[in-house]
């Protein structure tokens, strides 16, 4: 039976908190239901320059590929879009963040606990993010630790049309203290909170948050939108007044000390598709010949040949 997509009556229904034991919770149940279809994976690490990549092999990719495929089908036999988050898989559902967003099980999870923060009633993802995203996911980076992300447009990765922003707990890996990028952006120089990584020979923009647990979650919000907007700046998209779409493809990450923006040329190379984890040093290959082509490639070049140099 599908959740009710009508509005919440409060702010906030989540109570502070209890975010992640609602996670563990349903990521327990989803799995004993089947609903939950988790992407087993092997691990190897490989270090370029001051970021230690982890490089995922996809050992069973068929299930998401099927469920893809049958979407497909739908649409183009119906003529209509399929929304896989109107409605909602009731199985997969967290809780109500508020009254804008909801928050998900991701369905096809590689890593353990993965969120989606989607929003209540249909917005493309290609639309900006806005205010209403911010609050919501700083409301979500205040309870977890991790990365969150965004996949803008399907060159950049992303794979349903309604706009949803992810997240995933920190470290990376399990029982590891792994971050790969937290030495690189420990050696930027920020000028007016925004900077580059010298590792990236290529066109992105790195912006410190310097949000305090003082701030309040409208402060919060607030400073991440004006972050957000200074770094499609800083990295040429220019936004028309009035305007909510997007001007081109881009990834975004974020955490509750920084953000980036890395704009997108194209959706993969060499048949290695890449999304915004790719930019966050976790990468994903089908199987050992891939792994082998990207080690021959290096990590960084595979990145700078899916950006803009």
């Amino acid at each position: 039976m599908e959740k009710s997509v009508n509005q919440p009556t409060a702010r906030f229904l989540l109570q502070p908190g209890t975010l992640w034991s609602k996670t563990t919770e349903q990521t327990k149940l989803a799995r004993q239901c089947g609903a939950l279809k988790s992407i087993e994976t092997e691990y190897h690490l490989i270090q370029q320059q001051d970021i230690s990549f982890v490089v995922r092999t996809l050992s069973n990719l068929a299930r998401k590929e099927q469920a893809s495929k049958k979407q497909h089908q739908q649409e183009h036999q119906t003529g209509q879009r399929i929304d896989p988050f109107l409605p909602y898989e009731s199985d997969l559902f967290v809780g109500d963040l508020s009254p804008s967003h909801l928050c998900l099980l991701n369905k096809f999870n590689v890593v353990n606990n993965h969120l989606l923060i989607v929003t209540r009633d249909f917005e493309s993802q290609t639309d900006l993010l806005n205010l209403q995203d911010f609050t919501a996911l700083w409301y979500c980076l205040q309870e977890i630790d991790g990365l969150a992300f965004f996949n803008g447009g399907k060159t950049a990765g992303a794979s349903q049309s309604h706009k949803h922003l992810q997240l995933i707990p920190l470290p990376f890996l399990p029982n590891v203290m792994h971050r790969p990028l937290e030495e690189a952006i420990a050696n930027i120089t920020f000028k007016n909170s925004l900077g580059k990584l010298d590792s990236f020979d290529f066109c992105h923009g790195v912006a410190a948050l310097n949000i305090s647990n003082q701030h309040s979650a409208e402060v919060a919000a607030e400073t991440m939108l004006q972050r957000y907007h200074a770094l499609l700046d800083y990295v040429g998209f220019k936004i028309a007044s009035q305007t909510q779409k997007q001007p081109g493809a881009y990834n975004f990450l974020a955490t509750r000390e920084w953000m980036m923006i890395v704009p997108r040329s194209r959706e993969s190379f060499q048949n290695i598709p890449i999304n915004s984890l790719g930019f966050a040093g976790s990468l994903f290959v089908r199987d050992q010949s891939s792994l082998q082509l990207l080690k021959e490639l290096t990590p960084l070049k595979l990145l700078t040949e899916v950006a803009f140099i």
